[in-house]
């Protein structure tokens, strides 16, 4: 359920959500992909996992994460005692969506060889039926370090899976769920776009399809693609993940030209993440004011999830040995 976001006319949004931000204790994080005001207006724009670690490490007492619910939900698995609030709660992911755990429980159950890695766009639920959470970011590390006689799992984005299959020779049974922004991209007009700007690089997200990895000069996490941004030699970038990001890149490299992958239809409208959309910064606002709606969860299920995400910590930072992995 959505707070109510009726507000006194003439209501100065942003110095009410500065005063409501001080009088909570209250941290606010944005994705990148928020629309742009949201993200100016944040402590801490960043990548899902990076921004429920760094609010973690305050003294904050309220988190109003804009993004989407898993990310939320993350947000309360790694700070149990703080307030998280999620400014839409119906801001949710096809990813999470593809992925229910019952049929993810059942499937486990049908190959009980196999270890579960999954992938962080998915539910507490399915976190706390995983060996190992991995993210865009750290999911090359992570499989590094498993056995190549060990059976994997790995779910819910068939598309980031089947791109880490092929770049490691990692042979893994994967959920077939998919992003439905990265989905949209259109080869045909990537094509176009590449003949209208020749030698700009593409900078693409692992979420996309194989006909879009095919044609990037860069694949990797937002944050990587922040990171290769501010360092290819040219002055133009097509970009091939959710719109929004840009705003970052124009903030920090305002003489270079960013230009996002197209849909089917020619532009890059279709590749806004409708969930992230669902944030304004009128439901910010209420969520600061009135303290909902809030994130919620069974402490026996957190301690469940938050182990997957500690595994995950751990061996991104190689402090796992080869041997503590196993199905289970």
């Amino acid at each position: 359920m959505t707070a109510e976001t009726s507000m006194p006319t003439g209501t100065d949004l942003l110095a009410e959500i500065d005063r409501l931000r001080k009088e909570r204790n209250a941290v606010i994080l944005a994705h990148y992909y928020q629309r742009p005001e949201i993200q100016d207006i944040a402590d801490f724009v960043g990548d899902s996992l990076d921004l429920s670690r760094k609010a973690a490490a305050t003294d904050a007492d309220v988190i109003a994460f804009c993004g989407v619910k898993f990310m939320a939900d993350t947000a309360k698995i790694l700070s149990p005692g703080k307030i998280v609030v999620l400014p839409d709660m119906d801001a949710g992911c096809s990813l999470e969506d593809s992925c229910p755990p019952e049929k993810f429980k059942a499937f486990r159950e049908a190959h009980p060889d196999h270890i579960a890695l999954s992938y962080i766009n998915c539910s507490t639920e399915v976190k706390a039926l995983s060996d190992i959470i991995v993210t865009s970011s750290s999911a090359e590390t992570i499989l590094s370090q498993i056995p190549l006689d060990q059976k994997i799992i790995f779910g819910p984005d068939r598309h980031l899976g089947g791109y880490l299959s092929r770049k490691l020779g990692r042979d893994m049974l994967l959920w077939p769920g998919v992003c439905i922004v990265h989905e949209a991209f259109s080869e045909t007009e990537l094509m176009k776009l590449k003949a209208q700007h020749p030698g700009a690089p593409v900078a693409a997200h692992p979420e996309c399809p194989p006909s879009i990895i095919d044609h990037a000069d860069y694949v990797g996490s937002t944050s990587g693609i922040l990171k290769f941004a501010s360092e290819f030699a040219g002055d133009t970038l097509i970009v091939a993940t959710e719109p929004h990001i840009m705003h970052q890149m124009e903030k920090a490299l305002p003489e270079k030209t960013f230009i996002g992958a197209p849909g089917a239809d020619g532009n890059c409208n279709c590749n806004i993440c409708p969930y992230m959309a669902l944030n304004t910064m009128e439901k910010l606002y209420t969520a600061l004011r009135d303290l909902e709606p809030r994130i919620e969860i069974e402490e026996g299920l957190r301690v469940k999830a938050k182990a997957s995400l500690d595994r995950m910590l751990e061996m991104a930072a190689g402090t796992v040995g080869k041997g503590d992995l196993g199905a289970r």
